[in-house]
């Protein structure tokens, strides 16, 4: 498998906008997703994404390890694996089909679409979105385990889980990095199983990875931006362009 420079070029903005959502403005790890999704189809993109958000995740806890609230961890970690099992049966299901065309790319869109929808209702309905019942609770963790095992878009589902905990910004900032790092260390293994479940459509490969391994300087680099500017960026702007460009993409996968 070769790469074109506009794959690398490509892969070079998800890398920045990866590192820059983990310590900068989170929602901008949205867009990830369709891009990575352009550059290597729906299914490569879920396995060779995942490096580098765990890179990110370390950076992310590096920041905020202090910070975290076990207890919460603990409560929700069942239901998000129970969906990280969900979407990797989906996952499975969709492998097996041999279509044409690869049919976990509208799969992917849909999601994209979704957590859109989320980011902007969270915007003006508030804690009226967050779950108040254990049921609520139940789904919400199921969704974001689907949505990270098959799209890594589980960002705004997590946001809204998080909230609903009322932790003060820094205990929200260090519980969002230790779970995305556990979570995220938890789908491995299950992709890797997948990949050599079905070779014929895997989700790892070894030239993804490295692919991901001329990334990392633009990680870091991305990571450190959002450190530093942080105070200066004009937030709504910058989410309202980041939501623009993933509506655009995710309807380019669905179609």
């Amino acid at each position: 498998m070769s790469f074109d420079p506009w794959q690398y070029a490509l892969g070079t903005v998800a890398a920045l906008l990866i590192g820059f959502s983990k310590t900068g403005v989170p929602g901008a790890g949205i867009l990830v997703v369709p891009l990575m999704a352009q550059v290597f189809g729906a299914r490569l993109s879920v396995g060779a994404t995942l490096p580098l958000l765990l890179l990110g995740d370390c950076f992310a806890v590096a920041f905020y390890r202090r910070d975290a609230d076990w207890a919460w961890l603990r409560r929700i970690a069942p239901w998000v694996t129970g969906g990280l099992f969900v979407g990797a049966v989906t996952l499975k299901v969709l492998g097996d089909l041999r279509l044409p065309s690869d049919p976990l790319g509208p799969v992917i869109g849909v999601l994209i679409l979704a957590m859109l929808a989320l980011t902007l209702l969270r915007g003006r309905l508030g804690d009226r979105l967050r779950p108040h019942s254990p049921t609520g609770t139940v789904l919400t963790g199921v969704l974001a385990g689907f949505s990270t095992m098959v799209s890594n878009a589980a960002g705004p589902v997590m946001a809204i889980f998080m909230t609903a905990a009322g932790l003060p910004k820094e205990r929200l900032l260090g519980t969002s990095a230790w779970t995305f790092l556990i979570f995220n260390l938890a789908k491995v293994p299950l992709l890797l199983l997948l990949t050599a479940d079905n070779p014929a459509e895997p989700l790892f490969t070894p030239e993804t990875f490295l692919f991901g391994l001329t990334l990392v300087p633009a990680l870091g680099l991305g990571a450190l931006v959002g450190r530093v500017l942080l105070p200066f960026i004009p937030e709504r702007g910058f989410s309202l362009l980041v939501l623009g460009l993933s509506a655009v993409a995710a309807v380019r996968l669905i179609v």
